[in-house]
């Protein structure tokens, strides 16, 4: 399953790069990308694993960003 979610308050081009390195190491990540520009992240996982794996992207992009919010609907 591959979902594109909205960051709110990323600051920096070189924080989405940390987030995204970070992201890649969680175990079950098929694929994403942190695009500071648009906003957007996208995440791609396993479908039985997916919401397991977002979580952990959540908790690794409020590490390096603590003020950044990624908008799940």
């Amino acid at each position: 399953m591959r979902k594109t979610f909205e960051l709110e308050d990323l600051d920096c081009a070189n924080c989405a790069r940390k987030m995204q390195e970070a992201i890649a190491k969680i175990d079950g990540v098929t694929y994403v990308s942190v695009n500071y520009m648009a906003q957007k992240m996208v995440l791609e996982a396993d479908d039985q694993i997916f919401d397991e794996v977002l979580s952990k992207a959540v908790k690794a992009v409020k590490k390096v960003e603590p003020d950044c919010s990624v908008i799940v609907k």
